[in-house]
C-alpha cells in the first residue's frame, strides 16, 4: 500500500478560464435566441411536407407467386387472360 495520500475530490476536467466562460454564455444565448426560430421552421416544414405529399402515387402492391411457385406476376399485375 502506498504511503502517499490520494486526492479523490479532484475535478475530472480543467476549470474554465473567464474568457471560456464568456464564450460559453455567448453561444448558449445564441442557441436560446435561435431555438424558437428553428422550432417554427420545423413546424412549417412538417405542414408543407404533409400538404405536398398528398399527390403522391400509391406504392406498387406486392407481386404474387403464380401457380407452381417458379414465376411471379409482372410488376403491372397479373397478365390478362385471352378466352
Amino acid at each position: 500500500m502506498s504511503t502517499g495520500a490520494r486526492v479523490y475530490n479532484r475535478s475530472l476536467v480543467a476549470a474554465l478560464t473567464p474568457a471560456q466562460r464568456a464564450n460559453v454564455r455567448r453561444i448558449e444565448a445564441l442557441i436560446g435566441v435561435a431555438a424558437p426560430v428553428l422550432d417554427l421552421l420545423l413546424y412549417a416544414g412538417d405542414k408543407v411536407s404533409r400538404v405536398a405529399g398528398r399527390n403522391q402515387i400509391d406504392p406498387e402492391p406486392p407481386r404474387r407467386v403464380v401457380g407452381d411457385g417458379s414465376t411471379r406476376t409482372p410488376i403491372g399485375g397479373p397478365p390478362e387472360r385471352a378466352e
